[in-house]
């Protein structure tokens, strides 16, 4: 049931990330009505977040606005809203100012929060990657630490960073500052390179590839001067150090936290939704939710089940195929047709290291590639995944830079400007927005973006 004034649509979809956007896009080219709510106004492409805090990507390049994306496309309405109450019995949700939004489908794709799993300390002082707000407050704070060094109004030993979680994330961030680093002290712009050290609890790096990924990974990180610890869990964080559960401590003013995710908090906090590992909806095959006719979840949202019984992992190709399935289910059930199990298909497993090195698995054996061709393959596949034909051509741009101009992304970093987002070539009436309005992004804290 819907309270007075309730606003019913064809379909709700909650989080305007890859897999909302994605759903909703689908839907809309088939005219069917569709109300996107998310606490953003913009779309953000979340594996490139390390990218915009380590100054390789200007931020108008993994973020887009959601009223870009779906200019074309009028039965598609965006809501830039705080949702505080997510009612899976009656396909609805509760905006800040009371106002509620039904309809006959409910698409739930609101994303992921870290997940600190319950360190004392982390939350509070270490920075996250999960929103360009993070990306940006990561990279000035960065900035901060470089020019307080080479003023000498703090020791070198204040660029030392710890990096929490050996994943991709983890590892892609830390060969991006390993290579900054070297580069400023290159250019002679700090006395020397700060010390980069990542922490894992398990015995290899990027743990969801093979032995052979994680070695080249392991010895590219460090031959490029990073120091990784493997099997040490993270105790506590301080603002100015990390203890680890072997009773040593690292004095670092800077913890970059990629140590796991959960599902957002509308979505834990939801009644009658079944939830399982880190607090994300647990699904059927299809997509949908049992018990709870006319409900999907998808993205981080969602614990999607694999054909060989395992669950696909939050990888950004899983989100995105998710979210047009579901929109093809629902497709489905409007014309009385059943709905179809979802087929991932996979593209593979890959994480960047640095210059030339790359790790990828790709194809259905799991075929292995690391060095140049995988370096080739990562920047390929994640520039497609960009919105927007001016986001790929910029971040391919960027990225041949990078590739000629060793010091260009050193140079960017020591830039006094931050960097804006500029919309307005996308469409004529395409908002010119900054980096910090735009990490603001409405007054939502809970819908999420990936």
């Amino acid at each position: 049931m819907t309270g007075p004034g309730a606003e019913s649509r064809d379909v709700v979809v909650l989080g305007g990330g890859l897999a909302g956007v994605a759903c909703a896009q689908r839907l809309g080219d088939e005219g069917i009505g569709v109300t996107l709510v998310d606490r953003n106004d913009y779309h953000q492409f979340q594996p490139l977040l390390y990218q915009v805090a380590t100054a390789q990507l200007p931020a108008e390049d993994i973020a887009r606005p959601h009223r870009v994306i779906f200019h074309d496309l009028p039965t598609v309405e965006v809501r830039t809203a705080h949702v505080t109450d997510l009612d899976v019995a009656n396909l609805s949700l509760t905006l800040s100012g009371g106002e509620q939004i039904s309809g006959s489908h409910l698409v739930i794709a609101a994303g992921a929060q870290p997940e600190y799993f319950g360190v004392p300390g982390a939350a509070e002082h270490a920075f996250p990657l999960y929103s360009v707000a993070d990306a940006e407050r990561l990279r000035l704070h960065v900035q901060d630490l470089l020019r307080a060094v080479a003023a000498g109004e703090l020791d070198q030993d204040a660029l030392d960073i710890v990096v929490v979680g050996g994943g991709p994330t983890g590892v892609e961030i830390t060969g991006a500052l390993t290579e900054l680093m070297t580069a400023l002290a290159t250019m002679e712009r700090i006395p020397a390179s700060g010390k980069i050290f990542l922490i894992d609890r398990g015995s290899k790096l990027l743990g969801a590839l093979s032995d052979r990924s994680h070695e080249y990974a392991y010895e590219r990180l460090t031959e490029q001067g990073a120091e990784p610890r493997l099997d040490t869990g993270v105790a506590s964080v301080h603002a100015d150090r990390v203890e680890l559960d072997d009773g040593s401590a690292i004095p670092t003013r800077t913890v970059i936290w990629g140590g796991g995710e959960s599902a957002a908090p509308v979505v834990q906090a939801a009644a009658g939704l079944k939830t399982g590992r880190g607090g994300r909806v647990d699904v059927l095959p299809d997509l949908t939710v049992e018990g709870l006719p006319g409900v999907y979840a998808v993205g981080d949202a969602a614990n999607i089940p694999a054909h060989h019984g395992a669950t696909l992992p939050q990888l950004g190709s899983v989100a995105q195929q998710s979210g047009e399935w579901a929109a093809a289910n629902i497709l489905r059930e409007r014309s009385g047709q059943p709905t179809k199990p979802f087929h991932y298909k996979d593209k593979g497993i890959m994480a960047m290291i640095g210059r030339n090195a790359a790790v990828a698995e790709v194809g259905k054996h799991r075929h292995q590639v690391d060095g140049p061709l995988a370096f080739a393959a990562w920047l390929g596949v994640h520039a497609m995944l960009l919105s927007g034909v001016h986001s790929k051509v910029d971040a391919f741009m960027s990225w041949a830079w990078d590739y000629f101009e060793r010091d260009h992304a050193a140079i960017v970093e020591w830039s006094a400007k931050p960097k804006r987002i500029v919309w307005e070539d996308d469409t004529a009436d395409a908002p010119h927005i900054s980096a910090g309005r735009a990490a603001r992004g409405g007054s939502a804290t809970t819908a999420g973006n990936s």
